[in-house]
């Protein structure tokens, strides 16, 4: 069975948004550096404002962890270079998706979502380590996170997380604009060369498809792999790759407004279906409980569907919060 046909789900541009997962430049922040974040009174307030404690007024405060009441804020690892799911503006905030919702379920819960900057491949790592209370990166919630296997050993290499899921996207690809001989469709990859974010289901999928491509006799996929899709977005624009690989959303994103709509286009299918999860640590129900009925709260409220709309983003949108969704 040929990689298309093994994967297909729905044309580009079809409902639903089909899984990251990683675009603003912006000066470099050291990793584990903090962003203005989202907080509970409201997107894009001081992250460091001396506040001690849950509002009074939040109506899911109560379903916190003591602890996490105590501070009054969540410490986030998030990549922040991933538009339109969370990037930096122009004054170094962090905004998208991910910070928008973070925001309105701060209002549920009475606390601020603090965004710490990491490399996304290092955020799980971060969270078993205790350096974020949750990480929320448009991560794929998938099994082999949530029990902490690696896709290409198929080994465990640490305690998995536990995720509460709130959108649906998937795998697309992107090539310049103007170049002849680009991969028009999944089964056009093998002997090219493919940008990509490192760690991300993109990565997987493209190691997966170029070992079937070995298999049929074909030249494999050769892989570059970065540390956020916007330096793999950089390397294709330069020439560097023949195609770039990246979640559905994020990829229109870049062919609508990179170099103004001139530098890319999709190209094929969007694949794979999953959710989007934030992450929790194992162990941490009561915590992770709440964030999923803070979800819920925005869903119902329906200021969900007007971020989701804010940044073209409705073909993604999910009825309900669900833990551990993904397959």
């Amino acid at each position: 069975m040929t990689a298309n046909s093994a994967f297909r789900t729905a044309p580009a541009g079809s409902r639903p948004f089909l899984a990251r997962r990683a675009v603003a430049r912006a000066a470099p922040l050291a990793v584990g550096a903090l962003l203005l974040a989202a907080c509970g009174g409201g997107g894009g307030g001081g992250a460091e404002d001396g506040r001690k404690g849950t509002s009074p007024s939040a109506p899911l405060a109560a379903e916190l962890p003591q602890h996490i009441r105590d501070k009054g804020y969540l410490d986030v690892g998030s990549d922040i270079a991933y538009p339109p799911v969370e990037f930096k503006d122009a004054r170094g905030r962090a905004v998208g998706l991910d910070p928008d919702l973070a925001a309105a379920m701060g209002r549920q819960l009475g606390v601020e979502f603090r965004f710490r900057i990491g490399t996304f491949d290092s955020l799980l790592t971060g969270l078993r380590a205790h350096r974020y209370d949750i990480a929320m990166s448009a991560f794929t919630d998938n099994k082999n996170r949530q029990h902490g296997i690696d896709p290409a050993t198929g080994k465990k290499v640490g305690e998995g997380v536990d995720f509460v899921d709130y959108f649906s996207a998937g795998v697309s690809m992107y090539v310049r604009k103007g170049t002849h001989g680009s991969p028009e469709g999944w089964d056009d990859l093998c002997g090219k060369k493919a940008v990509l974010q490192r760690g991300s289901v993109s990565e997987d999928l493209a190691r997966s498809l170029s070992r079937k491509c070995v298999a049929a006799g074909k030249p494999s996929i050769a892989l570059e792999a970065f540390d956020n899709d916007q330096q793999a977005q950089t390397r294709l624009r330069s020439g560097g790759g023949d195609v770039g690989i990246s979640d559905y959303p994020v990829a229109q994103y870049a062919a609508r407004t990179s170099g103004g709509g001139r530098d890319f286009r999709v190209v094929g299918e969007q694949i794979r279906a999953a959710p989007y999860g934030i992450a929790v640590a194992k162990g941490n129900t009561r915590l992770r409980d709440a964030l999923k009925s803070a979800v819920d709260a925005v869903m119902a409220s329906g200021e969900y569907t007007k971020i989701l709309k804010k940044w073209g983003v409705t073909d993604g949108a999910l009825p309900r919060a669900e833990i551990n969704g993904g397959s």
